[in-house]
């Protein structure tokens, strides 16, 4: 069990480090015009952020909680991301039930827009301050922002520091993983082609940026500030699920008073894992329960989506909970009460 909650780790780890590299590789390269163009208008975030959501798997969210850590999206944003997700759950719901499973990720989609506008306003009225974390990210227009040429490459190769070596080291170790399969999923599917594709941009950034960005910018912000702990926190919260899940009998929640099935939905939606979530999802699929039990359990929970916001504020990560949470109760006992 430990092993496998170390390589979920890894990968979940890895994936955000590479998209936090990424994300502040490219508001550089761009001149911070990626960064103007993420705090655009609030309904570009909520679309943008809704449609990473709803795409299968967890990979979508993890981006989208790298861009709330960087500071380029909303709390409103975030949370259309982790109302619209659900997770790895999505791609068993669409081996079990494909169209209704479609059906209900665009209903997701249209409630994550829904919610991101609702809790960007709650915040105003409520005096909520998000998202203070981490909105630190530099723009160059000297020299330093030149990430990419033939001289610095060969400069980076031959004087070969300390922390550029260790990034070497680490994304290399990280692509062997995924390669082999020992890291993510074991067969080819998108997933592990999206997971070996961002690791190898990532390592392209580290060889070929100049000292100044890998030593302030990867290095003193993201590893330090970041890296360990996303990593230590992912992998306590797994081992919290692990260990809970196996002396806790949770399908015994269930009860035969079905508004009492959708409250246990919901609070079971809370744990940041898709696991707990595919009880609701075979029940379903055998017709034990409503389409209005199934959308609540999916509007709360986010599968492993919101791990990455535990290393940076409990805060941030607890009001989204609680905002889904609310959200998802009002919207499943509406539906539960009109017949679905």
């Amino acid at each position: 069990m430990f092993i496998e909650v170390l390589k979920h780790s890894l990968m979940i780890t890895g994936f955000v480090f590479a998209m936090m590299v990424a994300v502040d590789y490219l508001n550089v390269f761009t001149r911070g015009r990626m960064e103007h163009f993420m705090r655009g208008r609030p309904l570009r975030q909520y679309l943008g952020s809704s449609f990473l959501g709803a795409t299968p798997g967890c990979l979508g969210a993890f981006a989208a909680a790298s861009l709330y850590i960087h500071g380029f999206i909303s709390f409103g944003a975030i949370v259309a991301t982790m109302v619209s997700t659900s997770g790895d759950a999505a791609f068993v719901m669409l081996a079990l039930f494909p169209g209704r499973a479609l059906l209900l990720f665009v209903l997701l989609f249209a409630a994550g827009i829904l919610a991101g506008w609702i809790a960007d306003k709650a915040t105003v009225v409520l005096h909520l301050r998000p998202c203070q974390a981490c909105d630190e990210l530099e723009v160059h227009t000297g020299p330093d922002r030149i990430l990419l040429s033939w001289s610095g490459f060969r400069h980076n190769l031959k004087s070969l520091t300390l922390q550029r070596a260790a990034l070497i080291v680490l994304s290399l170790v990280l692509i062997s993983g995924v390669f082999s399969g020992e890291i993510g999923p074991s067969d080819w599917n998108w997933i592990r082609i999206t997971l070996s594709l961002v690791l190898l941009f990532l390592l392209f950034i580290i060889i070929t940026v100049p000292d100044h960005f890998l030593e302030v910018h990867i290095w003193e912000h993201t590893v330090k500030k970041h890296l360990l702990r996303i990593f230590f926190w992912t992998m306590g919260a797994l081992l919290v699920i692990h260990l809970g899940g196996a002396h806790l009998d949770i399908a015994g929640l269930v009860s035969r008073n079905q508004a009492w099935v959708l409250l246990a939905a919901a609070l079971i939606g809370l744990i940041p894992d898709s696991g707990p979530h595919l009880i609701f999802v075979v029940l379903f699929s055998q017709g034990f329960i409503p389409f209005s039990i199934l959308l609540t359990s999916s509007i709360v929970q986010d599968g492993h989506g919101m791990l990455p916001l535990l290393s940076v504020s409990i805060k941030d990560f607890a009001m989204i909970k609680v905002f889904n949470l609310l959200f998802g109760l009002v919207v499943g006992y509406i539906c539960f009460l009109a017949g679905f």
